[in-house]
């Protein structure tokens, strides 16, 4: 009893000591709490669902290999929400509406760009790290007007209405367009997506897209991208511009006229095609005869030239924003083409584009490595058409024709396969439309406890915010 009243009286008299006793390094420093920075590298594959994930495992490792995805320590699962104007649920996306979601925690209409359903402008989470003090940049290999990076930093009732030529209406793709009027400069609104970026607070921003900041400021003598260099933003249009970054400034980097060129093609260009079926089998399905497309290797796209790459672009878009902030960084890189490529039945363009964003991917986490308490999330927009299938059919050995009733590529891979790659959401010639599927999250070590096995879009909106101490009820855009 002796023994337990001693130590009790020695726990009380440390405790005491550790109450009213200051820290010695800190009483004789005479330091203050320092900030340590926090950062968000967020990384979107437009378009990158598991099948394409499972493509580019199988092209660039191998069936039995790991990408550098794989190697990622946080994986779960992403569901995509989607409303009609009417509020009705809808269950395929576009990259508008989901990049907003991704951006400002909203369930809106496919075609918005930075609006809820209501149209009303939502603050971003790059908006709101911008005002609390951190450095800012979007990286894109299309258009930085496109529907993902636009998300981000403007807000338009309508992903189309890129440039002023087009806000106020007029023809877009050979059909009237009725644009967005009550966005546009000329009747009082923000204007189109590329004025609104050339004022953004987005220190850099590099991508595609110079035909729309080449156009003339609504009542003024001035295009988008001559109206930003006289408020001093500096302009680079070339990729060896990148290594010379200035350490302080806006910077916009545009690096082709629309979207950037990819880094593969098919054999000659071919991108998925239609079985050769005799005229018996169009008779009758079971006579006849049919022959599947020939295989096609993946090759370099003699267009891709001097195009920067996603990587190159990004490390210059790190470095530069760890020197203008103390405080940290928000960064969006997206791999856009994994999608346009898919659009075009071209699986080797998406893979190329998926190699990509793995070279991102490691740029960003030897960044993270060098700078802790950096989060590094990547996720996709939507899903995309693109099925791997049976090579041969399961059912070749049937005595009638089997054949894809869509478009199929039977591609080459490194490890001597040839994967089958079918498309078929419908019969229009020139493009393949979004799925409806699940998308895959992935994080580095920083995001356990801040991501969830499966989480909506705007979960992982919220846990960016709160991992960057963020608030949107204290701003609006």
């Amino acid at each position: 009893m002796k023994q337990s009243c001693l130590s009790l009286l020695a726990i009380l008299i440390t405790t005491q000591l550790c109450l009213t006793t200051p820290s010695l390094n800190a009483a004789e420093s005479g330091s203050t709490e320092t900030h340590t920075p926090r950062s968000v590298i967020l990384i979107i594959g437009d378009g990158f669902d598991d099948q394409h994930l499972t493509m580019a495992r199988n092209y660039l490792a191998g069936n039995a290999g790991t990408l550098g995805l794989d190697a990622l320590p946080v994986r779960g699962a992403v569901q995509i929400e989607t409303v009609s104007p009417d509020g009705t649920r809808l269950y395929a996306a576009d990259s508008a509406n989901t990049a907003t979601s991704l951006a400002t925690g909203a369930v809106t209409n496919i075609g918005r760009i930075g609006t809820d359903a209501q149209d009303r402008d939502r603050v971003t989470v790059l908006e709101l790290a911008a005002q609390a003090g951190y450095a800012t940049g979007l990286v894109s290999t299309s258009s930085v007007t496109d529907a993902t990076p636009a998300s981000f930093a403007a807000h338009v009732n309508i992903r189309m209405c890129e440039g002023p030529d087009i806000t106020n209406g007029g023809e877009l793709y050979g059909q009237p367009f009725s644009g967005c009027p009550s966005d546009a400069t000329q009747n009082g609104g923000a204007g189109s997506i590329a004025e609104q970026l050339a004022k953004a607070p987005v220190d850099i921003l590099l991508g595609g897209g110079a035909k729309f900041f080449d156009q003339s400021i609504p009542g003024q003598s001035q295009t988008v991208i001559e109206w930003a260099q006289a408020q001093g933003v500096r302009v680079i249009r070339q990729k060896d511009n990148l290594a010379n970054l200035p350490a302080s400034g806006r910077v916009i980097g545009l690096f082709d006229k629309e979207n950037l060129e990819v880094r593969w093609r098919g054999t000659d260009g071919r991108t998925a095609e239609n079985a050769d079926v005799s005229w018996l089998n169009r008779i009758d399905w079971r006579l006849g005869s049919s022959a599947d497309p020939e295989p096609m290797e993946c090759e370099p796209n003699p267009d891709y030239g001097d195009t920067p790459s996603l990587a190159a672009m990004t490390e210059a878009a790190l470095t530069g924003l760890a020197a203008r902030s103390d405080k940290g960084l928000f960064l969006m890189v997206e791999s856009a083409s994994i999608d346009k490529q898919s659009h075009k039945r071209n699986p080797c363009g998406s893979i190329g584009e998926i190699e990509q964003l793995e070279e991102a991917l490691a740029a960003a986490l030897r960044f993270a490595d060098d700078h802790p308490n950096t989060l590094v999330i990547v996720t996709a927009d939507h899903a995309q058409a693109a099925q791997i299938l049976p090579e041969p059919s399961l059912f070749a050995a049937v005595p009638v024709p089997v054949y894809s009733p869509g478009k199929v590529a039977r591609v080459k891979t490194p490890e001597g396969g040839v994967m089958r790659i079918n498309y078929a959401t419908n019969n229009f010639p020139k493009a393949e439309e979004h799925t409806g599927a699940n998308v895959p999250l992935f994080g580095n070590a920083v995001a356990q406890g801040v991501l969830k096995p499966f989480m909506r879009q705007r979960d992982v909106h919220q846990a960016m915010l709160a991992y960057l101490g963020l608030n949107e009820e204290e701003t609006t855009p």
